[in-house]
């Protein structure tokens, strides 16, 4: 990956989640406010129908425990998403989001599968991976965190439980790891300290000069030692105007 500065606070870290969170949730206010049920708008597999739902199934959500379950892991990894990989949010969203639907709808069981949980699983997926791949530190303590947090959802990408589309959550991580192989991006230089320069001399370190040999800090002892041998040479002129001048 290429160097760049550092990690930059953008407006998008706070409009990308946002969004993202009142695009679900008012999808779902209006199916109760009209009484309708766009569960049919989901992927369906293996049927030119279910291919629409590549588009809009991320939107649609089968109860209020469905958008909630979504909505916090969603506002969370697309903020760290725009944080620390800004220059391939619109790959990783976009292109991944569109590809994690295409695989489910190849590989889903014959039902209607709706949520976000499968960009869920491609953010988490992408950014695990992405972070021990890139071996930079931050990254590699968000991957961790992700795995802290988020690393029970693994089961389910696995047919444990009835009703919930375990093929969309596969997709998405497997999706999420490719992106994380293959998408290359920009990364913050890692500082460099002195004592880790290839020409770095120890005899010449100012820090290292304020200790002895056994580690000892005599930093005091120098700098008293610097003061005895300080000599002040000042001026005085007596009531006579007569000028003489004292080493002391």
């Amino acid at each position: 990956m290429t160097n760049t500065t550092d990690f930059r606070y953008t407006n998008l870290v706070v409009i990308l989640p946002l969004c993202s969170v009142l695009l679900i949730w008012s999808v779902f206010y209006l199916e109760l406010k009209l009484h309708i049920n766009l569960n049919e708008y989901g992927i369906y597999p293996l049927k030119l129908k279910g291919l629409r739902g590549v588009l809009f199934s991320p939107f649609i959500h089968g109860s209020v425990e469905h958008l909630y379950n979504n909505t916090i892991p969603l506002a969370v990894l697309t903020a760290a998403l725009s944080y620390f990989y800004r220059d391939m949010v619109l790959r990783v969203l976009l292109l991944g989001t569109i590809l994690t639907g295409l695989l489910t709808w190849v590989i889903g069981r014959p039902s209607f599968h709706i949520g976000a949980s499968g960009i869920i699983y491609l953010l988490a997926s992408f950014i695990f991976f992405k972070g021990i791949f890139a071996k930079h530190y931050r990254l590699v303590a968000l991957s961790l965190v992700v795995v802290f947090i988020y690393g029970s959802m693994l089961w389910y990408i696995f047919p444990i439980k009835e009703g919930v589309s375990w093929e969309g959550h596969l997709s998405g991580f497997l999706m999420g790891l490719i992106f994380a192989l293959l998408l290359k991006g920009k990364l913050p230089l890692e500082k460099k300290y002195d004592w880790e320069r290839e020409d770095y001399d120890e005899e010449s370190d100012e820090f290292l000069q304020q200790f002895d040999d056994e580690g000892n800090f005599i930093g005091d002892r120098v700098g008293e030692q610097e003061r005895n041998d300080i000599k002040i040479i000042y001026d005085w002129k007596e009531d006579n105007g007569n000028k003489n001048r004292e080493n002391i």
